[in-house]
């Protein structure tokens, strides 16, 4: 038979108590028959604390009560105050020891047990830009640079958890390596901006319309001119140009630069015949017809005496006179 306490409520039993379940009080009726109280319509009495007791224990949706936070009970030998399975506490203990110590070595010891507390924090915000052309090693270390900087501008006097203030500033940290050390050509910021709002506007309007976007209507969403929406999509291909000797993508031919055309020498006469063009218009019928047989189709002044049926010798003053008129037509223009 159950015993009662002081308080009215049954002592609990050994095996209750060996279960570990606070609210496991034994109860005088059949356990295995808890509702038949509740399905007959008898309410149990409010007076009655065993009855109250043993029907929260035996209801099925009843919520379970959290476990009691751990606390050091200081025969573990730990200084004391707090557990270091407890982050947020062991973190506030933490800068509050580096605040209140004015001995640099101690100051630098506790910072250095901040960063080490915090490294997988970094770490994970590290693997989220992860697959982006940056080592993950380097990520790490940049993360890790972010933490530093968090934890020297850190004040307990916001009544912020760290770890709140940590993200944005390592995030952030991440972020300006992308933008300043990422690119493989720089570009200046305004274009980086204009390309990161770009890229949202693409996946937004990709899923609303089933369709990648044209630039008419990325002009539109982000508020820009179509000039600027081209110029933020042609900056994007700066971020990690193709090299020559890659294989062409297409499989067509062997690399890139098999593609580019090579340097043309007749492009240096380009200007010259088009400063020439309008000095030869100027030129009688004999003396056009002497330079296209002679310069044009290559023949020797013997043929073209005999094609103009003339001789060789008046051929000859009639090509030099015709190239000094030329060439005194050419000095005697403005310059540009």
């Amino acid at each position: 038979m159950a015993t009662m306490t002081d308080n009215g409520l049954p002592e609990p039993s050994p095996e209750a108590a060996l279960d570990g379940d606070p609210t496991d009080a034994p109860d005088p009726a059949d356990p295995t028959e808890p509702t038949d109280v509740v399905a007959q319509g008898e309410a149990p009495d409010a007076a009655d604390p065993a009855a109250a007791v043993s029907d929260l224990a035996d209801a099925p949706d009843a919520p379970d009560l959290p476990d009691a936070p751990d606390v050091d009970d200081g025969d573990d030998g730990d200084d004391g105050a707090v557990v270091t399975s407890d982050l947020h506490a062991r973190t506030t203990a933490l800068f509050e020891a580096m605040q209140a110590t004015d001995e640099t070595e101690e100051s630098a010891r506790l910072r250095s047990e901040l960063v080490e507390l915090h490294l997988p924090l970094a770490e994970y915000l590290a693997r989220r830009f992860g697959n982006r052309g940056e080592p993950h090693e380097d990520l790490v270390q940049v993360a890790t640079i972010g933490l530093i900087k968090a934890i020297d501008r850190f004040d307990l006097e916001r009544q912020v958890a760290f770890s709140t203030y940590a993200t944005p500033t390592i995030v952030g940290e991440i972020k300006r390596h992308f933008r300043d050390r990422g690119w493989t050509i720089r570009v200046p910021r305004r274009l980086q901006e204009i390309q990161a709002v770009i890229n949202q506007a693409v996946s937004d309007l990709g899923q609303e319309l089933g369709r990648s976007p044209t630039v008419a209507e990325l002009a539109t969403r982000v508020g820009m001119s179509e000039e600027e929406i081209l110029e933020g999509l042609e900056s994007a291909n700066a971020y990690s140009p193709l090299s020559l000797d890659a294989p062409d993508p297409n499989g067509e031919v062997g690399a890139v630069i098999e593609q580019l055309g090579d340097y043309d020498d007749a492009l240096d006469a380009v200007v010259d015949r088009e400063t020439v063009k309008p000095l030869l218009d100027q030129l009688d019928a004999r003396s056009k017809r002497i330079l296209l047989l002679r310069f044009f189709r290559n023949m020797t002044q013997s043929q073209i005496a005999e094609e103009l049926g003339i001789s060789q010798m008046h051929v000859s003053r009639l090509l030099s006179r015709t190239l000094a008129d030329l060439r005194k037509a050419l000095e005697d223009q403005p310059a540009g």
